[in-house]
């Protein structure tokens, strides 16, 4: 729809997608969450929706409170939530409208990573969501100078409500309206701290311009519809998922937002959405209730389960279907996928997948089945989606990441590297300027540091990360990622880290599925107490030698694995082996496991040289 015709104008700054929403759509539950009302205690939780505008009006009156408060243009708040709700895009909103900078940050960082975000950022205020998170950072304020208070979104005993910023103070109209006319496109809007896979975290700043224009694209990629419903439930402080929800504002979705993980299930049969993002380990997790669920099938439905099942897997995506395919799929459909719709809530249009690569075999199958997965590609540097696949039928694929942006350009560098350009790349890194033109060559390229390259019809596969590629002793070099994804294709590994840098051979450090591994035990009758005990069984060991020397088979000689080591801790962002986005840190794996990795390479090969 061309909004010029109605005298509209586009939006230019992330404030104004809302303020757009609420002249062309708006919406009576434009954000909703599950909550208690005061009035009926002990009773369950319900939805409670706020209105296009509630939140423009809400987001207006704190802007007016955070102007009380002093704070001015390039002033800099934090915002730290357990879970997402609507309160994290009231301060969002109200902050950026009067041209005060937002720093989203993850919950589950170290006290010590807190502190010198904060310090780096000069925070002048902090918003936390309840009183588990005002106590995780309330050790490291008094090391912090420039921190002038804490505001909350529950109760939190001797912290000031968010609730106590909503002002009615009519007088201050103008003086907002004015401050808010002033903020330009090109303005920062907010720095967002990386990971830090490899060091200290790196302050991304981006423009309203820089979000705005990637908003713009996704529309073009995603065609998300006015009153469409959407679950979200990845952080808000990542990027992938603010940029998405800047995406449904404009699309004028209503997004309603799950209490954790673990409602998940109940919120997709409750709201019935038709898009959700995720990220692959979710999605494998999905797959492999599905599949058990299936196992437990017996008979003519137990078959009928496993020939749908392959006929998914191996209908090749954005080929021409044969008639026999085309049939074949459709009785699958009718029979079994339908079921597995209306366990998601029989609305799906697409399920949007990023932050990590995907099982091609996964895309293949959810697709297939009618559940179309978008998997796209992206960087924080980058606002941060570069490419996706897009919601046509004849462009869905798996193991691509999908084509670029409308805005987006890209070139594979001689070393294999993405180099990007476009409106949507970052201003660069706050206070960081040798780390910014490191990080961008010398025609203004960014360097992505991820390896890649085009099919022939412009889809984009990720092949490795450049930082991770590493060098057998033999002079050959490994790309981890494939090999470690296509391992986890296994419903006994839940995670696995490729290790050989240097060395003769590659080894891998195996944190296996112990919910699938314990019912297999059982099944064949080993006993065990702790998961500790488990990766010492023999039968255990037996079990995973099989498999490796299965998946070996996928591989080159030099990729193959020869040794590996079962552990009994799982790797979280809470003991610092993974970032906060789920992903490897490979350098802390290697310093927690050097006794444990050199005793790999003390040993004779295990599956021949």
């Amino acid at each position: 729809m061309n909004f010029a015709i109605f005298g509209i104008v586009s939006y230019t700054r992330i404030f104004d997608i809302i303020e757009h929403q609420q002249q062309t759509f708006p919406l009576d539950v434009c954000l909703a969450r599950r909550e208690r009302h005061t009035e009926k205690t002990g009773q369950e939780k319900e939805w409670i929706g706020y209105s296009t505008s509630d939140v423009t009006s809400t987001a207006h009156k704190v802007a007016k409170g955070l102007l009380k408060l002093g704070l001015k243009k390039g002033d800099k708040i934090a915002i730290i939530s357990v879970s997402n709700r609507p309160e994290w895009h009231f301060i969002d909103l109200a902050a950026l409208q009067i041209g005060v900078v937002d720093i989203p940050i993850y919950p589950t960082i170290s006290s010590k990573e807190y502190e010198y975000i904060f310090n780096h950022a000069e925070i002048k205020y902090v918003f936390v969501s309840d009183t588990l998170m005002y106590r995780k950072i309330a050790q490291v304020i008094p090391r912090i100078p420039s921190i002038e208070g804490v505001f909350s979104f529950d109760a939190v005993e001797n912290v000031q409500s968010w609730k106590s910023l909503v002002s009615e103070d009519t007088t201050l109209d103008q003086h907002l309206n004015n401050i808010k006319a002033s903020i330009s496109p090109n303005d920062l809007a907010t720095i967002i701290y990386t990971s830090g896979t490899t060091g200290i975290p790196k302050g991304v700043m981006l423009s309203h311009h820089n979000i705005v224009s990637n908003v713009k694209d996704c529309l073009k990629m995603i065609p998300v519809h006015p009153k469409e419903v959407v679950l979200s439930f990845l952080p808000l402080c990542h990027v992938f998922e603010r940029t998405i929800n800047y995406v449904y504002f404009a699309g004028s979705c209503s997004i309603y937002y799950a209490d954790g993980l673990e409602t998940i299930s109940e919120h997709l049969t409750d709201i019935r959405p038709h898009y959700f993002t995720t990220v692959p380990r979710l999605l494998e997790r999905v797959f492999e209730k599905i599949v058990k669920k299936g196992r437990l099938l017996d008979g003519l439905k137990r078959k009928l389960f496993f020939w749908a099942l392959y006929q998914a897997e191996h209908t090749t995506l954005g080929e021409p279907k044969t008639l026999i395919q085309s049939f074949e799929l459709s009785i699958a459909n009718k029979l079994i996928f339908s079921k597995w719709r209306e366990a998601l809530g029989g609305r799906i249009k697409a399920i949007i997948c990023g932050s990590a690569p995907l099982q091609p075999k996964l895309a293949t199958i959810f697709t297939n089945a009618g559940l179309p997965v978008l998997e796209g590609y992206g960087l924080t540097e980058c606002s941060p989606v570069v490419s996706v696949v897009p919601y046509k039928k004849e462009d869905y694929r798996a193991g691509s990441v999908g084509k670029l942006l409308p805005s987006v350009e890209a070139k594979i560098g001689e070393d294999g590297e993405i180099l990007i350009k476009g409106p949507s790349v970052m201003m660069g890194y706050y206070k960081d300027e040798e780390e910014t033109q490191r990080v961008f060559d010398k025609e203004g390229w960014l360097l992505t540091g991820d390896i890649g390259e085009f099919s022939q019809d412009g889809f984009l596969k990720i092949t490795d990360r450049k930082k991770e590629l590493f060098k057998t002793s033999g002079g050959k070099y490994v790309a981890p990622a494939p090999i470690e994804n296509k391992l986890k294709e296994s419903f006994f590994i839940e995670q696995v880290a490729l290790v050989g840098d240097g060395e003769k051979y590659i080894s891998a450090l195996i944190v296996p599925n112990f919910e699938n591994l314990k019912e297999w035990a059982k099944e064949q009758h080993v006993s065990c107490i702790s998961n500790s005990e488990l990766i010492e069984d023999n039968h255990i060991k037996d079990l995973y030698k099989e498999l490796i020397t299965e998946f070996n088979v996928n591989f080159g000689k030099v990729e193959q694995i020869k040794q590996f080591q079962l552990l009994s801790e799982e790797w979280t962002a809470e003991n610092g082996l993974l970032t906060a986005t789920l992903k490897l840190r490979r350098k802390a794996l290697k310093e927690k496991y050097k006794d444990l990795i050199d005793s790999l390479y003390n040993k004779s090969y295990k599956y021949g040289s």
